[in-house]
């Protein structure tokens, strides 16, 4: 009999908005999240770090770590990834397409960072923000990454990268940096949101797949409750499977003010149970 799949969830949606962000790291109630994701059977917590409250978060000395390693071994409720926001305000790659050298050598220390809690992977988004629209762009991507990569590999941290580029293109550069430490992320709602074909970008992707956010978008808009958007989750969970996934899944569902945290993630969390078991 097959084991129930892996589900996890995007710090800080187990609380209400800090700072009225939709998406932030939770800096006053970072440790209550641990028992709350507990109370709502999640495996895991994507920790989030980012330019608001940096020197808040605990992961940026051994003391917060320490911290951090404690909540997992009381709660049992694991951190195995960054979702490294930071970058989004930071950008990694200029306009020019040349590397951001001092954040590239953040990008560095982060690595260190998430190996002294033993994670598996940090996601650098490429969306929005930090997109990258232009083949210098992407080029200027390809020199971060041969400076990051060895380090990255020597630590036994992954990268794995969220973009909006279309299919052809996220297969193409993932066949031109042709490195284990160097994986997709899968962001089912974003794709959708894009109108990207679930289909042929799974299959481009294949065993370049990393990670994977659970979320549902409208064609062209925002997020959505699952099942309520454009995404084909029949189809997504389906290849992903078949693929399959070294790492939890990550619930970044929309919020839903009219219950409480808890009993959304639970409801969130069966809803990809129950679509996974029904393969």
């Amino acid at each position: 009999m097959k084991t129930k799949p892996l589900i996890g969830i995007m710090q800080g949606r187990m609380l209400p908005p800090y700072e009225g962000r939709f998406q932030a790291f939770p800096a006053n109630q970072w440790l209550d999240e641990f028992h709350l994701a507990a109370q709502a059977g999640l495996h895991s917590i994507e920790w989030i770090y980012e330019t608001y409250n940096r020197d808040k978060n605990p992961i940026i000395d051994d003391d917060g770590i320490a911290e951090i390693a404690k909540a997992t071994k009381k709660t049992g409720v694991k951190t195995l990834s960054i979702c490294a926001d930071y970058f989004m305000n930071r950008q990694l790659v200029g306009e020019n397409g040349k590397p951001n050298q001092e954040n590239v050598e953040h990008l560095l220390w982060l690595i260190g960072q998430a190996e002294k809690l033993s994670m598996g992977y940090i996601v650098l988004p490429f969306v929005d923000s930090s997109s990258l629209t232009s083949e210098a762009e992407r080029d200027g991507l390809v020199e971060v990454l041969e400076q990051t990569l060895p380090t990255a590999a020597k630590m036994n941290v992954e990268l794995h990268l969220e973009t909006d580029f279309t299919p052809i293109i996220l297969k193409h550069f993932l066949e031109r940096v042709d490195h284990p430490a160097l994986l997709s992320n899968y962001d089912i709602g974003n794709s959708a949101a894009l109108g990207y074909d679930p289909a042929e970008e799974l299959t481009y992707i294949g065993d370049r797949l990393g990670s994977v956010h659970i979320k549902d978008r409208v064609l062209g808009g925002g997020t959505v409750p699952f099942g309520t958007g454009n995404a084909n989750f029949a189809t997504c969970f389906r290849l992903i499977e078949e693929i399959g996934l070294s790492y939890p899944y990550i619930l970044q569902a929309a919020r839903n003010e009219e219950i409480d945290n808890v009993s959304w993630a639970i409801q969130n969390r069966k809803f990809a149970e129950e679509f996974i078991s029904a393969l």
